[in-house]
């Protein structure tokens, strides 16, 4: 008989666990696809989950950036409360949401449905209406500049003087200039507004419409019980889009009003940064950026509720 093999021993043989060959086959066949998402992973963390976790926590901060920062509680946040300017700002900003969200969507819906008609020279427009999306800001500021300029050069003033109105005041008026911006926003951002409705407009299957020609459903017949009910969707989420663009709105009064005449255009970003890197105050300045967080977000719970709904083809 041979001697047993002295490196074979069945105390020592080890074997795999279930969960442990589990393990194995899940990192043979995802591995790779977990290295890739460290980096990713690693800049979310640092760019995103950070900046939100220091900006609350420099809310009870005193801190000039320049100098010691202090702790003051719960100063900043009560601050807020008792902040006229801030108060108005936040009023501002929902005026100018009011001026805003409700033209673009219009105006977006509409362009939509004239270049999804079909007729000639569509395409075209299509790419006029989407030109002002990617021309930059500050241009169209200084175009916006020039036709609302409140003096007789003004290309709008001279336009009015033809017909016998009187030169309007615009970004030197505080009734007027809010309005102004609102609608240098709008002209800014319809064109993208209108590809959002265009991909909606062509999701909708063409038997619908054609059952209510047979049925002999005039064309408003069919654009308000058809295309609109089912665009809800695309509502709900230009709805959002705009209403987080209108609370963010900075550019405009930064470049053409500096939050004036009179604080008119002093929107909550504007003044959020008027402290923070004007009067050097992060904390308050932290406080504000949460306040703008907890009104978008309540209003879109809102949005949420009253048009974000499902919506289906039958």
């Amino acid at each position: 008989m041979g001697q047993p093999n002295p490196s074979y021993d069945t105390a020592t043989v080890k074997t795999s666990t279930p969960t442990q060959s589990k393990w194995k086959k899940h990192w043979g066949q995802y591995g790779i696809v977990y290295i890739f998402l460290v980096p990713i992973l690693i800049h979310f963390m640092i760019f995103q989950i950070f900046p939100i976790l220091f900006s609350f926590y420099i809310t009870f901060m005193d801190w000039p950036i320049i100098g010691e920062a202090e702790f003051v509680g719960l100063k900043n946040w009560l601050n807020f409360f008792s902040d006229e300017l801030a108060w108005k700002a936040i009023g501002n900003t929902l005026l100018f949401s009011l001026y805003y969200i409700i033209p673009t969507m219009a105006l977006g819906l509409f362009l939509a449905l004239l270049i999804n008609s079909g007729k000639k020279g569509t395409g075209f427009f299509k790419g006029v209406f989407f030109l002002p999306v990617v021309t930059s800001f500050v241009v169209i500021s200084g175009i916006w500049s020039w036709l609302f300029n409140g003096t007789d050069s003004g290309m709008v003033n001279s336009f009015l003087h033809l017909v016998g109105i009187p030169p309007q005041l615009f970004f030197s008026s505080s009734k007027q200039a809010l309005i102004v911006l609102a609608g240098l926003s709008v002209f800014k951002v319809c064109g993208s507004t209108m590809i959002y409705y265009y991909a909606g407009l062509q999701s909708i299957p063409a038997e619908l419409y054609e059952a209510g020609r047979i049925d002999g459903a005039s064309s408003w017949n069919l654009f308000w019980k058809i295309t609109f009910p089912l665009l809800l969707p695309v509502h709900f989420y230009v709805a959002i889009i705009t209403t987080i663009g209108s609370f963010q709105i900075f550019d405009s009064a930064f470049l053409l009003t500096s939050g004036g005449p009179d604080y008119s255009t002093t929107t909550i970003v504007y003044y959020l940064y008027q402290e923070g890197f004007t009067s050097l105050r992060l904390g308050y300045a932290s406080v504000l950026a949460y306040i703008l967080f907890f009104i978008i977000f309540i209003i879109s719970l809102i949005q949420r509720k009253f048009v974000g709904k499902e919506v289906t083809y039958k």
